[in-house]
């Protein structure tokens, strides 16, 4: 059995809380899927805590956006979270992160990538889409893992390829405030989960900060929704 991490976003303690119930599900190894430090009130401990784990590791596009900010939107307040992670993290994290590979696969079973297996930005919907074809790429396992929208699901894609998004850990989109992870069983079947943890203290402590992006950040969890 495998634990699938995606979108921690530098929340520890949502972290903590997945943890605490993949051990008691029996989970030791996980598969993590990027966005692992930028917009969080804590993202230097999430990563050590992160690569304390026996885990392998994906890079996500917020990954990629922190060790290159020119290759982020040039917007002021993404920019400055962006500075804020870079300062926090350090150069030496910063690289490293960005130095993960896109994707990974499994044996033919399964592939793990962050946005798509063609893109670390462009993903798939909770719905089917006419863009589902091309953001597989040409790749047919059977199981495509993947992440950044933050909305849990699992779906049919094109040619009975089983799509499954196991939701943000740090910052959900669906409307539940819980921490989403997800397990993958030996059998491939996958298990979506939600952790309980005190979401209204992180934002508490996110509002503390003061700047823009923590304000955003601090919306975006309370509502579990996206806002701008």
């Amino acid at each position: 059995m495998l634990g699938l991490i995606y979108d921690v976003h530098g929340n520890l303690d949502a972290l903590e809380a997945v943890l605490a119930d993949a051990d008691e599900a029996g989970i030791g190894r996980f598969v993590l899927g990027g966005d692992y430090a930028l917009f969080g009130l804590r993202p230097a401990e999430t990563v050590q805590r992160l690569r304390g784990l026996d885990a392998r590791m994906i890079r996500g596009n917020v990954d990629r956006w922190t060790a290159h900010p020119h290759d982020a939107p040039d917007d002021a307040v993404l920019q400055d979270a962006i500075a804020e992670c870079r300062a926090q993290l350090g150069e030496r994290v910063v690289a490293d992160l960005a130095a993960l590979p896109e994707w990974l696969a499994d044996d033919g079973r399964v592939r793990f990538s962050h946005g798509s297996p063609i893109s670390d930005i462009r993903s798939f919907g909770d719905a089917p889409r006419d863009d589902d074809e091309e953001l597989l790429g040409g790749h047919r396992e059977p199981l495509q893992v993947f992440g950044h929208t933050h909305v849990q699901f699992e779906r049919a894609g094109p040619d009975g390829v089983r799509l499954v998004n196991p939701g943000s850990v740090g910052m959900p989109m669906d409307g539940d405030q819980r921490a989403a992870w997800a397990i993958l069983h030996d059998d491939a079947r996958v298990e979506r989960r939600r952790a309980a943890y005190d979401f209204e203290g992180v934002v508490a402590g996110l509002r503390e900060v003061g700047a823009p992006w923590a304000e955003r950040s601090a919306r975006r969890i309370e509502l579990a929704q996206f806002v701008t």
